[in-house]
């Protein structure tokens, strides 16, 4: 086959079914794999992975490159940027409309008139045909310059854009970048201006440095998991929060990623479920944030912070993970390393600044030195006599041949042709002093830019010093950083709901009817069962959970619970055994039943209860010769983990088991029977 295969689209021509080297069959997995490939590379490449070159993903990038081309100094409408900007990006106006808005939010790049919207509050910018835009003079300054820039075709071929803008500034890292691609994300945290100008000169100087998250929302910040910025990192941010009297507190700043109003709904949310002790909220942002919490009489205020932390989005954690396309391919960079190469990229980019400088000076100067020989040694006059093009131009020539060697560079075609194009009245009002001065003043600059290129990591940290000095002000960091103390929600959750046990039935929850009471809880506690067969289980609480019929014993379960002791008495059903142990609960997993009698082959739970310290009567069954009334006191016993089997009780039928006071014990101690065995317990063997 050596043509492309074709069917016919009725309206639409013919549609290519293979490539032209297509040999064999055709299979749904290779063409998945192919337009996959194609897909994934194209997201990754051309819409959601920022490029550290400038920091831009395509669409930013076209939009920018729009406003430049756009620029006449004054406001556009957002509405015409947008449509500029689909000249170059294919994927419609909103994809455009929503990245300008970003872009304007940031208040660093773009200029913006009108109601933008509000990052803080959450509040939508106006539609486009109400706002306008233009670059910013640090936009200018630091991100265009076409004759360092590299273009490629539009998507349709008919216009130019640029492959990457020659940024002289690490802005990937200023203004942070979030985007999920096929198979990958990136999350960039952005920095403070000044810092990552600190931050570059101490690299240029080869001097340690680093650079940590600034956020525009301010707040606290915990970078002790940062790592660099590196997958697998961590940043807590916390609101800034002050006690306004004894039951409200302020919130002054808010976490980055949240809106006051999704953290005013994460508060309230955690007040309809109970966490919080909520009276009511008052939001009174206006320039900046001001929201009221006030919360109900007898709530510890510190108590009231730490739950608000826990709860709400006061406290919130970002993964960084910085993923960017370096020379058309993804790649995973630290903060460390994203200083290094945009410091390096800006000192290349000022070189090859200069080095334009340095060549359009000496042509100036060569251009200016060839006007004033012409002029000065009247040179035009011998034109009168040529009557061809070609004879002028030798003429020229020949007249500048004197003088060639006092030129820095050789006399072209170009140049004579130039010569023919001044101006008569250029020649009258020639000044020769003034044309000296001027060659001097371009020499003085070439060599200035000569002494800049050999000097070239100076030029570089001053180049940073005059961005810190002309657009550094009201800069300074807003986010503080700190250390968190860590805080367990189940510490400082409000116990606003009662758990419930229906012992028979085999349920336990919040929401029971004519059930027993077991004490307060809350949505974030765990509970502890015991049942009759022997097993023991821990279940979240809930509304109505069940866990098995005949329920011994049920509480709420803490942390703290692990170490608790409990005393519990056990029989085999069928051999009518029974052993007593002393056990603490340790570590669980919730939901997987533990069988807490082990020794027997159908047991049965007598007795459980919590306590360093347990005494029981024990009633036997009757029996010939054998005293029915037995005590025991559990601190004879070592506590050991809820594996163990336990120790012998007694091999007769036990009929009851209650709790008595160490008082009744005493008294009955030393009259009871020691038969069997002793009164005591034997260690069961095999434990």
């Amino acid at each position: 086959m050596t043509g492309k295969r074709t069917k016919k689209n009725k309206g639409q021509g013919e549609l290519p079914l293979a490539p032209a080297d297509f040999t064999g069959k055709l299979t749904i997995e290779d063409t998945y794999r192919d337009y996959f490939l194609q897909y994934a590379s194209y997201v990754i490449t051309d819409r959601a992975i920022p490029d550290l070159a400038d920091g831009f993903k395509p669409v930013q990038r076209r939009i920018m490159h729009s406003l430049w081309e756009m620029d006449d100094g004054r406001y556009h409408k957002v509405a015409n940027v947008v449509g500029h900007s689909m000249q170059y990006h294919p994927h419609g106006d909103a994809s455009i409309y929503s990245a300008l808005v970003g872009l304007g939010q940031q208040d660093l790049l773009i200029d913006t008139q009108g109601n933008w919207g509000d990052p803080v509050t959450g509040d939508s910018a106006a539609a486009a045909r109400y706002i306008e835009a233009r670059l910013t003079k640090f936009a200018k300054e630091v991100l265009f310059a076409p004759h360092l820039t590299e273009y490629k075709k539009s998507y349709d071929g008919r216009r130019k854009e640029p492959i990457v803008l020659p940024a002289r500034f690490p802005l990937l890292l200023l203004m942070g970048a979030e985007g999920i691609a096929v198979g990958l994300s990136t999350k960039i945290m952005p920095h403070n201006f000044l810092e990552i100008i600190d931050a570059v000169q101490s690299y240029l100087r080869q001097e340690p440095f680093e650079l940590y998250p600034d956020f525009p929302t301010g707040g606290l910040a915990d970078i002790g998991g940062y790592n660099d910025g590196r997958p697998g990192s961590k940043v807590k941010v916390r609101a800034r929060l002050e006690k306004s009297d004894g039951k409200t507190i302020v919130i002054r700043e808010i976490p980055y990623g949240t809106t006051t109003s999704s953290l005013i709904d994460s508060i309230i949310a955690a007040g309809d479920k109970g966490k919080i002790k909520l009276s009511h909220i008052e939001d009174n942002t206006a320039a900046a944030v001001e929201i009221h919490v006030t919360f109900q009489r007898g709530v510890e205020m510190d108590k009231a912070i730490d739950a608000l932390y826990a709860f709400t989005e006061c406290e919130v954690s970002h993964s960084p993970n910085g993923m960017m396309i370096v020379d058309g391919k993804p790649e995973t960079m630290g903060v460390m390393e994203m200083v290094a190469q945009g410091a390096d990229q800006t000192k290349a980019l000022l070189k090859a600044d200069l080095e334009h400088q340095l060549e359009q000076l000496e042509l100036r100067w060569h251009h200016k030195s060839l006007v004033q020989i012409f002029i000065e040694n009247r040179i035009y006059l011998r034109l009168e006599k040529c009557t061809t093009w070609e004879a002028v131009l030798a003429e020229i020539d020949r007249g500048l041949e004197p003088f060639k060697k006092t030129l820095r560079r050789p006399v072209g075609a170009d140049d004579l042709v130039m010569l023919t194009e001044v101006k008569m009245r250029r020649i009258s009002a020639w000044d020769a002093e003034r044309a000296r001065e001027e060659l001097l003043a371009i020499d003085r600059e070439i060599k200035q830019v000569r002494r800049n290129l050999k000097n070239l990591v100076p030029y570089t940290i001053e180049w940073f010093d005059r961005l810190r000095e002309t657009y550094g002000q009201g800069r300074e960091r807003k986010t503080e950083l700190t250390t968190f103390d860590a805080i367990k929600a189940i510490h400082v959750v409000e116990r606003t709901e009662k758990l419930y046990v229906d012992r028979e039935n085999g349920f336990i929850g919040t929401d029971l009817k004519n059930a027993e009471e077991l004490g307060p809880c809350s949505s974030l506690d765990d509970a502890l069962v015991v049942l009759e067969n022997g097993n023991m289980t821990v279940v979240k609480v809930a509304a109505k959970v069940y866990v098995g019929e005949k329920i011994v014993h049920a509480r709420v379960f803490t942390p703290a619970d692990r170490e608790t002791v409990f005393n519990l008495i056990y029989e085999d059903i069928l051999s009518g055994k029974a052993w007593v142990k002393r056990f603490t609960v340790g570590g669980v997993t919730r939901e997987k039943m533990y069988n807490l009698g082990r020794n027997a082959k159908k047991p049965k739970i007598l007795f459980c209860e919590p306590g360093a310290e347990a005494f029981v009567h024990i009633k036997l069954r009757k029996k010939p010769r054998i005293r029915t009334d037995r005590y025991f006191n559990f601190t004879e016993l070592l506590v050991k983990n809820r594996d163990a089997g336990g120790n012998s009780l007694s091999k007769h039928k036990i009929s009851s088991v209650r709790a008595i006071s160490q008082t009744v014990f005493n008294n009955h101690a030393a009259e009871a029977d020691q038969a069997d065995n002793g009164g005591g317990a034997d260690e069961e063997n095999g434990q």
